[in-house]
């Protein structure tokens, strides 16, 4: 299938309606031939939608009043067309952003009333009431979170780019440890990245910043070495004032990694908050996905966390994996609801073109992950609430990820980079510092980029340091104007 836009009002928006009922769709500038299209072409007052799907031609044309939104009268027509020839019913409906919640926060912060918030979700998106439903609770939940929020408040995250292998779903810029060269890599980027945190603390300090929430995920953290986990934390600990945060999370990921002493260092240095990830419980899955151990011990490293005094874990699943069923999923969700985490956080699949099992054009099925998504009513009934969510682009089918959380265990971090409510000060390869103007939680975010890969990240760290004076330059700005 490929996609064709013409005139002004035929852009992002229209390009992935499209691609709400053909994922795979390429973007193209003339008609193919022989191949399948869809044609979005906005013209002054008209719209025309053109779609060739299995040697059949159909079409829609509209008449626009002068006083529409041309971008979405377009894309509402191109909606229509193409639902009722797939018979696909997204239950999102034409929405395409990832931030479902936001929307409803913006609505409210806006003034607009209950009822106009439901407008706009069920009449002009065209959502189901169920995802509406969701949305709206997760707002709620959300709410008291956002108002206790102060103008200056951050969070800081420390990247840590490398995994024991990589999985097939993986589109993170992450370098496995089993290879010499990359091995090679770990301590000196360990080494800056102290150096980073430290620069990072002392420009918060300068800027009047208060660290609510650390993050250290990855990647994979812990397929750092004990003695190199121990350096980071034993650091963070000297460098940052711990008792002051409200939440400290460090992602031990996989078993494969994680063993006892490293439990016992992420412990120790303070952390409050840490993540086990089994994605599945299915040891064929696990091969399917690249993964080197087994559910049993997956289960075993949990028990591992609990002996060594972690009270608030969080366990990741994900819905579509290659291989997988209903049954499997709905299984492995009964297994990590069994271990009674605090958190639990169900992905859907979503195809990334930096992954492998895009790159490699692996076939699979998707066709029932919707249906395992409905298994998660087992998360309600054992006392798990939705607290916030977040939507990709290539996520099978329009779906959405969402963390479920034991009242009071919600993840402050989660909440506050998914809402943009605060600045992000990021370290490490692949980050991305999010500044956001103090009182203005919706207002333009701007970003200061760390260099991608682990090599560039280490031989041009000076340009790092330096980049990092513009969050106080952004700080600045901000109290001038």
């Amino acid at each position: 299938m490929q996609i064709i836009l013409r005139g002004p009002a035929a852009g992002y928006e229209a390009e992935h309606t499209a691609r709400i009922f053909f994922p795979g769709a390429e973007k193209a500038e003339i008609l193919p031939e022989t191949e399948d299209f869809v044609l979005a072409e906005s013209h002054e007052l008209t719209d025309l939608i053109l779609l060739r799907k299995g040697g059949r031609l159909y079409w829609r044309t509209d008449l626009r009043s002068p006083e529409a939104d041309p971008e979405y009268a377009l894309c509402k027509l191109e909606f229509g067309l193409l639902r009722e020839v797939t018979g696909i019913n997204p239950p999102w409906g034409m929405m395409t952003g990832v931030r479902p919640v936001r929307i409803i926060h913006d609505l409210r912060a806006a003034g607009e009333s209950e009822d106009a918030i439901a407008e706009k979700f069920l009449g002009h998106f065209g959502c189901t009431p169920q995802k509406f439903q969701l949305a709206l609770g997760i707002a709620d939940l959300q709410r008291p979170v956002l108002d206790a929020a102060d103008p200056m408040d951050c969070s800081v995250y420390a990247g840590i780019p490398f995994c024991p292998t990589r999985c097939s779903y993986c589109s993170f810029v992450s370098r496995t440890v089993g290879d010499k060269a990359t091995r090679a890599l770990v301590q000196p980027y360990v080494d800056k990245l102290c150096e980073e945190l430290t620069a990072i603390r002392e420009t918060a300090d300068r800027c009047g910043l208060h660290i609510r929430t650390f993050y250290i995920g990855g990647g994979t953290p812990t397929a750092l070495s004990a003695p190199q986990l121990e350096q980071l934390m034993s650091h963070i600990a000297r460098t940052f004032d711990l008792k002051s945060l409200d939440e400290y999370t460090v992602e031990a990921g996989r078993p494969d990694c994680t063993d006892a002493e490293k439990l016992r260092i992420i412990k120790q240095y303070g952390a409050t908050r840490i993540s086990i990830n089994p994605q599945t419980f299915s040891d064929e899955v696990l091969r399917n996905i690249g993964r080197r151990h087994t559910a049993q011990d997956i289960i075993d490293c949990f028990a591992a966390a609990r002996a060594a005094g972690h009270t608030n874990i969080n366990m990741d699943l994900i819905a579509g994996l290659p291989g997988d069923t209903v049954e499997g999923f709905t299984t492995s969700l009964r297994q990590a609801i069994a271990l009674d985490p605090e958190n639990i956080t169900v992905h859907t699949l979503t195809l990334k073109r930096a992954s492998n099992l895009v790159v490699e054009h692996r076939a699979a099925a998707y066709d029932d992950v919707s249906a395992m998504l409905e298994s998660c009513h087992e998360l309600t009934d054992a006392g798990y609430r939705p607290y916030y969510m977040y939507r990709q682009k290539g996520t099978l089918q329009n779906l959405e990820n969402i963390g479920w959380a034991k009242p009071g265990c919600e993840c402050l971090y989660n909440i506050y980079i998914m809402e943009e409510i605060h600045t992000i000060l990021s370290a490490g390869a692949g980050g991305s510092t999010k500044l956001v103007i103090p009182g203005q939680r919706r207002g333009k975010i701007e970003r200061i980029f760390n260099f991608k890969y682990p090599t560039e990240y280490i031989d041009r760290f000076e340009e790092i340091l330096a980049r990092k004076q513009g969050v106080e330059d952004f700080y600045a700005r901000c109290t001038t104007t």
